[in-house]
């Protein structure tokens, strides 16, 4: 299991790299090269964001430390990225974001955080404000790939029953929750302008950063095919206990979705919002 997820993770660094809003990306940039800029990446994962940071010389600068909940995901980070460790001020940490906000040694610390598809995970108005208290004054935020109640499949297999499968997955989203805490919302994005206001920051970029996969002449770019597949994947799970959704119409209807993205035909987009900003 863990293998497939750090497969489905790599998958879709093509797939984030077409999402990324390039206005609010220029924000960023704006700061992360500012000389001895301290940066905090929370959720790091296998390191993807670091790789394009790096492609596209954003580092050169940068004080970089990249925390992630799961030890295996940082020792593959320090084993994958060891040669931008060596080019570059990076650290790496094993750490979860609700223990790291409670260090005070850690609070007024940086310059600039990223989070990159994490932030809808969370419950945002109860660790917004902890996470922003870890920015000096006047330091920069940059939330990336923010679900924002959109999802799409084409081509239509039952309208009403496409939609119906589309509503009972943002539910599961809304009604999300771990290790007996919420940390869910189908429409994040759009709430964290005011989550973000409420928290001291000031939303000052912000745009669409919409996942949309599709075939060309046939084919999946990378290996978008199985970034597919796994998103079915979280479909089925998600929707396979539901009452509103009947068993028999599900099963079939991912394996028509399947059978598309085997013939190398099905559409896939979801709505997301990248912000950029600024507290006092």
């Amino acid at each position: 299991m863990q293998d497939f997820f750090l497969r489905y993770l790599a998958s879709k660094k093509t797939v984030d790299d077409r999402a990324l809003n390039a206005q609010v990306w220029q924000a960023m940039s704006n700061i992360i090269t500012q000389p001895d800029c301290r940066v905090l990446e929370i959720g790091s994962g296998i390191g993807t964001m670091i790789e394009r940071l790096d492609t596209h010389g954003l580092l050169e600068t940068a004080v970089y430390h990249a925390i992630d909940n799961d030890p295996d995901h940082i020792a593959l980070c320090q084993g994958r990225l060891r040669p931008l460790i060596d080019k570059h001020q990076l650290s790496f940490e094993a750490a979860d974001i609700l223990d790291f906000i409670k260090n005070p040694q850690n609070v007024g610390q940086y310059d600039l955080i990223l989070a990159h598809a994490f932030l809808d995970l969370m419950d945002i108005p109860a660790v917004l404000p902890d996470i922003l208290a870890l920015l000096r004054s006047g330091g920069h935020f940059y939330f990336t790939i923010n679900f924002d109640g959109g999802t799409i499949f084409e081509p239509t297999i039952d309208a009403a029953f496409d939609a119906l499968v589309e509503k009972v997955y943002h539910q599961t989203m809304d009604e999300r929750v771990t290790n007996g805490v919420v940390s869910g919302d189908s429409k994040s994005g759009r709430h964290l302008f005011h989550h973000v206001n409420n928290a001291g920051g000031q939303v000052t970029a912000a745009g669409s950063s919409d996942w949309v996969v599709f075939p060309v002449n046939g084919r999946y770019p990378a290996d978008e095919a199985f970034f597919l597949q796994t998103i079915l994947g979280y479909f089925e799970n998600s929707l396979k206990n539901r009452p509103e959704v009947d068993a028999h119409k599900l099963e079939s209807w991912l394996q028509t979705r399947h059978q598309q993205i085997k013939e190398g035909n099905l559409v896939f987009i979801a709505h997301q919002l990248d912000l950029f900003g600024q507290v006092e």
